[in-house]
């Protein structure tokens, strides 16, 4: 029975290498199909990740944005075949794997701090061959 149920599950995956990796935190735009009769478009769905749950072909992230002053969240899974494509726009510093706390916030409570990088040169090797060193620095995006 349980070879069944992998196999099942080793047919039914979906190769998950076009999608840009994300992870809590971070913003992302997912375009998702969506089919009106006959029809077909593409909608884009832009929030913040809050949580990404489950294994294997039933794996699942939740994206929540603020539209018209009211929250809303939609589940996604990875496998879904009416999933486009998914960008990660910016790098959330967060510390938690579930963001549930932002359902309680508003405004610019609300926001999250952007992880970024920054190249600065080293002072030291003035006159030298100078090296780029990496720093994180947080940064708050509006």
């Amino acid at each position: 029975m349980s070879n069944l149920i992998d196999f099942v599950h080793q047919n039914t995956a979906r190769d998950l290498t076009e999608m840009d990796f994300f992870k809590s935190g971070d913003t992302v735009a997912v375009s998702y199909r969506i089919i009106e009769g006959s029809k077909e478009r593409i909608q884009i769905f832009r929030g913040d990740v809050i949580q990404i749950k489950g294994t294997g072909t039933s794996k699942t992230f939740t994206v929540r944005k603020i539209s018209h002053g009211v929250g809303v969240e939609r589940i996604f899974p990875f496998n879904s075949p009416a999933i486009a494509s998914v960008k990660n726009l910016k790098k959330g510093n967060v510390r938690r794997a579930r963001l549930y706390y932002l359902r309680e916030l508003t405004g610019k409570s609300a926001r999250i701090r952007e992880k970024q990088f920054s190249k600065k040169l080293d002072a030291s090797l003035k006159g030298k061959s100078r090296k780029m060193t990496w720093n994180w620095e947080d940064k708050v995006y509006k």
